[in-house]
């Protein structure tokens, strides 16, 4: 399961005994499947990406919808306002036996204790402008003093990229980018832009580009002057990748000819 800034414990279950088998739900990526709980969403985690279940973070409601894209099974976590806990398997299918699931208290595995609770100064309304681009600001700093693990690096002439592994929450996707400049010229930067690309690299005709517009950029560097690494973050909807695709980043320099270029899968 990927990490993410709420680890919740499954603690105080309802029952000791063991618990039978998970439900299996299925989904894919052409239709939509909803659930509907017995209280507000408050949180909800899948085991990866290509299954993506939306829900309304601004304003908890009582029903998400399931899409997913082919791949092994997954499972989904979902936590409501009251606290309980319901658990289920995930599955691919192009025909789908069932298109609403309407869930009951009594499907609950248990309720939560958060061990590392987002804090209080992070959850704020989103109603306004202001308040939406300070919640993403402040939640972007979070994210930068608690640094993922690198998932993938590339260097050039000096420079190197790294990217960090994503954090997905509520409705955004945040890109943890680190930039270092050991060329002996200091590297304007004239744009960075995120793809999710498809097709085959040899068949440059076939390959496609779908473009990431960020909707927050937390402390991007003008230049990256030499010898001085810099941290910053990219705020993307939430997004998911198929099999075949991969998330590409690449930086253009201001006045010069050199460009980095990273591309890796999830």
């Amino acid at each position: 399961m990927k990490n993410y800034i709420l680890i919740v414990a499954l603690t105080a279950l309802h029952t000791i005994e063991a618990q039978p088998p998970l439900d299996t739900i299925y989904a894919n990526s052409s239709k939509n499947v909803a659930l509907f709980f017995p209280k507000p969403i408050r949180q909800a985690i899948t085991g990866t990406t290509r299954f993506l279940f939306t829900y309304n973070r601004e304003k908890p409601q009582h029903f998400g919808l399931l899409q997913a894209h082919p791949g092994p099974e997954s499972n989904l976590l979902i936590v409501t306002e009251d606290g309980s806990l319901y658990s289920y398997i995930l599955a691919y299918s192009n025909t789908l036996p069932q298109f609403n699931y309407f869930i009951t208290n009594k499907e609950s595995i248990g309720n939560e204790t958060p061990l590392q609770p987002i804090p209080k100064s992070l959850i704020n309304t989103t109603d306004s402008i202001t308040n939406r681009v300070t919640y993403l600001r402040k939640f972007s700093d979070y994210i930068g003093n608690n640094p993922k693990r690198p998932l993938a690096t590339n260097s050039t002439n000096d420079i190197q990229l790294q990217l960090r592994k994503p954090v997905y929450y509520g409705s955004e996707t945040y890109l943890a980018l680190e930039m270092s400049n050991y060329s002996g010229i200091n590297f304007e930067i004239e744009y960075l832009a995120i793809y999710r690309i498809s097709g085959s690299k040899k068949r440059k005709a076939s390959l496609q580009r779908i473009p990431l517009e960020p909707i927050y950029i937390h402390n991007k560097p003008d230049t990256i002057f030499h010898g001085v690494k810099y941290h910053f973050i990219y705020v993307v909807p939430k997004f998911v990748l198929t099999e075949k695709e991969r998330l590409q980043v690449v930086i253009h320099e201001r006045n010069g000819s050199r460009k980095l270029q990273l591309t890796t899968s999830l």
